[in-house]
């Protein structure tokens, strides 16, 4: 699953899809994730439930939030002038004005729901898998997937 989003945001990056295709992808990808049987991992590995949430520099987050809020009918929370959350479903678009220099459109990462969120137990197991976790909020820790991609993973209480 994790080579399956690289690839679709490394299309993405370099033009040959629009965001609607890679917002149409992840969504088939994660559905398909969701139905499969669960991979067994190595020691105490966490089952993802859904992606949370996706975080997308742009060069002028409301106009991105008037498109998708009139295209695709997602819900506008948390506006402060500098982003703003799009529900839809059980996820959300996080569209916010680039910063720290860099060029949008970009992911910059994307969060991923577990279960049986225990802050301390998976800051542990991301400890003992060599991970160096970056607390977010009480509800979520980043990490760098093996290619250098920030990767957030939440519990579910992580709502827009």
């Amino acid at each position: 699953m994790e080579h399956i989003i690289a690839k679709l945001l490394q299309d993405f990056e370099a033009g040959k899809m629009s965001r609607r295709q890679l917002i149409q992808s992840l969504a088939l990808a994660s559905a398909a994730a969701s139905s499969a049987p669960a991979a067994a991992t190595e020691g105490n590995g966490f089952k993802a439930i859904t992606v949370n949430h996706i975080s997308y520099q742009v060069a002028d987050y409301a106009k991105t939030r008037d498109f998708y809020g009139n295209l695709l009918g997602m819900k506008v929370s948390h506006d402060d002038g500098k982003q703003c959350y799009l529900s839809f479903g059980d996820t959300f678009l996080l569209p916010r004005n680039a910063r720290n220099g860099a060029t949008p459109p970009r992911v910059d990462h994307i969060a991923y729901t577990i279960e049986n969120w225990n802050k301390a137990a998976v800051e542990a197991e991301l400890k003992r898998r060599g991970l160096e976790p970056r607390p977010d909020t009480d509800n979520s820790f980043h990490v760098k997937d093996p290619d250098g991609f920030d990767l957030q993973i939440s519990g579910k209480e992580m709502k827009p």
